[in-house]
């Protein structure tokens, strides 16, 4: 049985009459009733009752006709899902991102903007050090990760890497701390006898690196007093008067209480915004790849972002 012998007979059975149903079919009348008839023979049923003057259903036929219909919906539904899942717009997208990611404006509009225009893609996001992002990816349990560096991360050949953007650096402490009074940017040096609250090491990969380094340059190491795994831990410890914390700027946008921001004056201190994946994408992801890739630039001059 094929498609085309449920969408004959569905024809007949509305119209109830063999000439009027091909001519809506565009075919002849002969070849349509032996369409019929061997659909017939392949049921062992008698769907239809013939007379000189009338064609009607039998009990069994209009039986068949509800579940015919319902076959024909759900072929087209089919084709439509694998005509929408090829053009991007059903399946699931899983992205990750290192914890600052989500106040990026930048990437924040361009989840929106995928979620408004591809409602039926579901996302599903998920907060992960870089390390796991690599594995995942190269297990094709991600699609796409977004991490952050200074310089080009280090990733294995199977995966693509480019640099979406950079933005500065700011250094967040309480309002009291001595640092705050100064009307000039800040420098490294200005650091010095500062204690320092970073992120643990499974989360400021590379961040962190390259802030010793950073220091180190200046001539001296900075003194960790606290690890945090999570932004929100992070400022609420500098909010304590745990220590001082270097964040990029798009985070400055949480505004914490009892926090203030100090730009840090040097060139070496824009942080990147990498973007990983596979070289082979889903079509959704490859949608989404394609709206981070958009022009943005006026927005993000707003922000102090530098595009690449």
């Amino acid at each position: 049985m094929e498609l085309r012998h449920l969408r004959y007979f569905v024809r007949v059975a509305e119209e109830l009459h063999f000439g009027r149903a091909a001519e809506r079919l565009g075919m002849s009348q002969p070849p349509l009733s032996q369409q019929i008839r061997a659909l017939e023979a392949e049921l062992g049923v008698d769907l239809l009752e013939r007379t000189s003057r009338r064609v009607s259903l039998t009990e069994a036929g209009a039986l068949f006709l509800i579940e015919a219909r319902k076959t024909l919906a759900q072929a087209t539904h089919a084709i439509d899902v694998a005509r929408r899942a090829r053009h991007g717009e059903l399946g699931e997208l899983s992205i990750g991102f290192v914890p600052s990611v989500p106040f990026t404006t930048f990437v924040a509009d361009a989840l929106a903007a995928f979620r408004e225009t591809y409602p039926a893609v579901r996302l599903n996001l998920a907060e992960m050090s870089r390390t796991q992002q690599i594995r995942d990816i190269l297990a094709e349990e991600l699609d796409i990760g977004f991490i952050r560096n200074f310089d080009r991360p280090p990733c294995p050949a199977e995966i693509e890497v480019s640099l979406l953007f950079r933005e500065p650096l700011l250094v967040a402490m309480r309002r009291d701390n001595p640092l705050a009074a100064l009307t000039r940017p800040l420098v490294i040096e200005d650091l010095r006898e500062q204690p320092f609250v970073l992120y643990h090491p499974d989360v400021g990969v590379g961040f962190n690196e390259h802030l010793v380094w950073l220091c180190t340059q200046a001539g001296f190491t900075p003194y960790c007093v606290q690890e945090a795994t999570g932004v929100t831990t992070l400022l609420g410890l500098v909010a304590a008067g745990m220590g001082i914390t270097v964040i990029t700027r798009s985070l400055a946008a949480l505004q914490p209480t009892n926090i203030v921001f100090r730009p840090l004056e040097n060139s070496e201190v824009m942080s990147g915004l990498w973007l990983i994946h596979r070289a082979t994408l889903s079509s959704a992801a490859r949608r989404f790849v394609d709206l981070l890739h958009e022009p943005a630039e006026a927005g993000m001059a707003d922000e102090g972002f530098i595009r690449i």
